[in-house]
């Protein structure tokens, strides 16, 4: 989906609209079973002894996206960059910055390599450009679900917990959950052979409606396939982002994917001179995160034009540092 000439945006602006009907959350503790979401806590030992901080701070790839598309950074770089320029342990890579490597042993081995001689960890990667898991067409459907699998290989190989992968899919409210829970079913099915998990991230289309998308991972029905709640991405029609009934609640929408959450995507786009971020209140969002009980990485996706994307994830990671020690000593125990 994101390839180097195609943008989140325009992915976004051809994702399908729907209208809401109401969902049946699960209790978060149903997924804290599936190991591939407790690697995230592995080492998160209690905050009251103040051994570790509240949450981990991770970095997204797409936020360096424009350097990695000059050619003035590169995949195997980033894992070195990450650490050296922003202290951050923990990366979550983006296929399309290494799409004909997923089966590339060698150059998976030096990829492994360098986040070792970095001490950083692969969290997971996120994969779009290979298909709608939720297409219509069975066939196609059925090669979207196996367009995935060299990626779960992958994310194995290099010590992710999971894959984020798309629920894009067409037709009604009700047609498009059965449709991307069969193709999520199957890729799930796929990636427990493997210990990985999948992942979904609300990303457009009926994708941003938090219910739908929540009842398409109750549809599922396996603890290895999960959520990953982007704070930013709840435009539920880019062609109408100006009026308001094109956007889904993101405070809504985070709580209602939260208990699904093996990951979590901390969007920026504009901050003002305190430090603040423009559009989200991180301090309430995070509050949403934590009292779903997640203490896992918290992936920095810096995504606006007013910073370079340097400083802009340096500001987002400033911002998390801050709400987390706002928050540490309510959240202690």
């Amino acid at each position: 989906m994101f390839e180097s000439n195609l943008t989140r945006r325009d992915f976004l602006r051809h994702a399908t609209v729907g209208t809401a009907v109401p969902a049946v959350l699960a209790p978060a503790a149903l997924f804290s079973l599936w190991g591939c979401q407790t690697q995230g806590h592995a080492d998160m030992k209690s905050n009251a002894a103040g051994s570790t901080p509240l949450f981990r701070i991770s970095l997204a790839e797409w936020s360096l996206h424009r350097m990695l598309r000059s050619g003035e950074l590169d995949n195997l770089g980033f894992p070195a960059f990450a650490r050296s320029e922003f202290g951050i342990d923990g990366v979550e890579y983006v296929n399309s910055f290494f799409k004909d490597k997923a089966q590339d042993t060698g150059y998976l081995t030096e990829l492994k390599q360098r986040c070792a001689d970095s001490n950083v960890r692969s969290v997971l990667i996120m994969c779009d450009g290979e298909g709608r898991l939720g297409d219509p067409d069975d066939a196609a459907r059925t090669t979207a679900v196996e367009n995935h699998y060299r990626w779960v290989e992958a994310a194995r190989f290099l010590g992710c917990h999971s894959i984020r992968v798309n629920a894009a899919s067409e037709g009604t409210y009700e047609q498009q959950r059965d449709l991307a829970a069969d193709g999520l079913r199957r890729l799930t099915e796929f990636g427990a052979e493997h210990d990985i998990g999948v992942i979904v991230e609300n990303h457009g289309g009926l994708s941003s409606n938090g219910q739908w998308l929540s009842s398409v991972i109750q549809s599922v029905g396996l603890p290895g396939c999960g959520t990953l709640p982007d704070f930013g991405n709840f435009c539920l029609d880019w062609s109408r982002s100006d009026e308001a009934d094109a956007w889904y609640d993101r405070y809504r929408g985070v709580s209602e994917l939260m208990p699904f959450a093996k990951a979590v995507s901390a969007k920026t786009n504009d901050f003002n001179e305190q430090g603040d971020e423009t559009h989200t209140d991180y301090l309430r969002m995070m509050r949403i995160v934590l009292e779903a009980g997640y203490r896992g990485y918290v992936g920095i996706e810096y995504e606006g034009e007013g910073l370079s994307e340097v400083e802009g994830i340096r500001a987002t990671h400033a911002l998390l540092d801050r709400v987390r020690t706002e928050l540490a000593a309510e959240y202690a125990g």
